[in-house]
């Protein structure tokens, strides 16, 4: 059974930090690549950052690159998402993603529950 449980989510002031973690089980990570998105009240699900389960090659969304940074841990078959300098447009619901898919910037199959994120000004 797939799951993807995301944690690390919280109320922070803009400016501050707050990393989030993803832990990962069920399916075979090295074949694909570990996401996350976002989702704000009203908008669309966004993409915001993935890597590479074998390379580490790491791409980012242009609202959050220099101030979000993913990682993984494959020994915990865990991913992060440490995000610096937070802004009140950083508030959203984040998901864990994986499983096969077009292209980086597209959602695959696996879903975490999401976790709140909300950044006051």
């Amino acid at each position: 059974q797939v799951q993807l449980v995301e944690s690390g989510g919280g109320l922070v002031q803009a400016g501050g930090s707050l990393r989030l973690s993803c832990a990962a089980s069920g399916f075979t990570f090295s074949r694909y690549t570990m996401k996350w998105f976002r989702q704000a009240p009203g908008k669309d699900r966004e993409f915001v950052a993935a890597i590479a389960w074998s390379t580490s090659s790491t791409y980012y969304a242009d609202s959050v690159k220099g101030r979000f940074t993913i990682s993984r841990d494959n020994a915990k078959n865990t991913v992060y998402l440490q995000m610096n300098t937070l802004k009140p447009e950083d508030t959203a619901v984040y998901y864990c993603n994986s499983g096969p898919a077009v292209i980086v910037q597209r959602w695959g199959p696996y879903w975490g529950q999401g976790t709140q994120v909300t950044v006051s000004s």
